[in-house]
């Protein structure tokens, strides 16, 4: 067994691992170890369907050091007038060129591709065996993404049906009389809209969605525009009478939309959409909202809530991985081992560089760093937006009291809001009345939101 010595060991170079070990490398001389699976660095990407496309700005997207795509605004398409949205080539050969351009050159960063990690430091190649002598192991697989091509539906299929994940629709696509797309995340909405962008009728698609969910208005998530959209957030939060008023009032101020509004959303995965994109999503009218999907027999699919015709001149689409997964928190800072999490909701990558930065410039006890690090676990259902709020407005508040934290958001280009906060006075007295009015505020909120989610019986 060879032996290695660094100061980090990082396992995984996916999205999050390399945001970490960007802003290590950048604002340290810190060596690292980095053990992946995959073939090259991008973790997911690099096993997603051809079509894939970021659902937010590339301008918030990979590492910190390093922008992602041109800046350039969409002239034509669905996601005409706001900032481009890298394709998933374009993220895989961002990320191969973070690695070869800007971490291996420093000579301070050690990629061992192909490698399966055993715990306990120690992690094997094709060819040798290794234990590394590190500071710190960080865990950046913990959020771990699943796409459907990483594992095979959780139902029943008949012999004679066609069931493929979206990797292979391009070429299975062609023949085929209707599309059943499985699954109404991320995945399933890039389906269709990729289905209809190649001029594929609504008519001959059938759309089944297990629960309706809320989306995002990628409007509100361009550069600029961040801080208004967390102000129209907090002001909802605060006046709200209870959780369909908030959702009605997140609605009306448009950082909320819905496929059907006759259908009350109990989903939310964090899925981007336009005003474009949506109207085409409703073009589609077989939606078939009977439940989740337990066998797809030779000439029915069974489903939990009944049951509809298929047949062999049909082409099934499986959406139905879980994505992001949500998994219980777990402190970020732990002795030695660092496990990487959002502390931002859906904001896996300023997460990374967010935490990297604060194991950088804290000597402080793990204590302290945690309260800078709370974990906001991925959401699932729509009660968990209002969890993901008032943990998302707890840690603001955190973060604005620390001026060289402040300073350094202000600067970070995966921060959704950099740049545009209210400007705290330099004046002592004056910053502190600043302070305590934007922590009144968040505070009133989030005593709102967290009475109407008691009410619920679901805390």
């Amino acid at each position: 067994m060879r032996s290695l010595e660094a100061d980090y060991l990082v396992v995984g170079a996916g999205a999050m691992g390399m945001a970490f070990t960007d802003t290590i490398v950048s604002e340290t001389d810190a060596r690292v170890v980095l053990v992946d699976r995959g073939h090259q660095p991008g973790g997911h990407w690099i096993t997603a369907y051809p079509f894939v496309r970021l659902h937010q700005p590339s301008a918030f997207y990979g590492v910190n050091s390093r922008k992602l795509g041109s800046g350039v605004i969409d002239a034509v398409g669905w996601n005409q007038g706001l900032y481009e949205l890298a394709t998933g080539a374009e993220v895989c050969a961002y990320y191969d060129q973070v690695m070869q351009q800007q971490l291996l050159p420093t000579g301070r960063v050690r990629y061992f591709p192909m490698s399966e990690y055993h715990g306990d430091a120690r992690f094997s190649t094709l060819e040798d065996d290794y234990r590394v002598t590190a500071r710190s192991v960080v865990d950046a697989t913990y959020m771990r993404t699943i796409v459907p091509s990483m594992r095979p539906p959780e139902y029943a299929i008949a012999n004679e049906i066609d069931c493929v994940p979206p990797n292979d629709l391009p070429k299975c696509a062609v023949g085929k009389e209707r599309y059943v797309i499985v699954g109404a995340g991320k995945t399933g909405i890039d389906v269709c809209l990729w289905l209809l962008r190649q001029g594929v009728s609504p008519d001959r698609l059938t759309w089944i969605m297990p629960r309706d969910a809320w989306l995002l208005d990628r409007l509100s998530l361009q550069p600029g525009s961040g801080w208004t959209v967390i102000a129209a957030r907090v002001e909802a939060m605060r006046l709200a009478t209870s959780v369909d008023d908030l959702f009605d009032r997140l609605e009306a101020a448009g950082a909320l939309l819905r496929l059907d509004p006759a259908v009350q959303p109990t989903m939310y995965r964090c899925a981007t959409v336009t005003g474009a994109e949506l109207e085409q999503l409703r073009r589609i009218k077989d939606v078939v909202r009977s439940g989740h999907v337990k066998a797809i027999e030779r000439k029915k699919i069974l489903l939990e809530g009944g049951e509809i015709p298929t047949g062999a001149a049909t082409l099934h689409i499986d959406c139905t991985a879980d994505g992001a997964v949500k998994g219980p928190a777990t402190a970020v800072f732990d002795g030695d081992r660092i496990t990487l999490q959002s502390v931002r909701g859906c904001q896996q990558v300023f997460s990374a560089a967010l935490i990297a930065h604060i194991e950088t410039t804290r000597d402080d006890d793990d204590n302290v760093k945690n309260e800078l690090c709370t974990p906001v676990p991925h959401p699932d259902t729509h009660l968990d937006w209002l969890r993901l709020a008032i943990a998302d407005n707890r840690n603001q508040m955190r973060w604005q009291e620390d001026p060289e934290l402040a300073t350094w958001l202000d600067t970070c280009r995966l921060d959704v809001v950099a740049g545009q906060r209210p400007p705290i006075p330099d004046n002592p007295r004056v910053r502190e009345r600043a302070l305590r009015l934007i922590k009144v505020t968040l505070q009133a909120a989030n005593d709102r939101v967290e009475t109407l989610l008691s009410s619920t019986g679901q805390i």
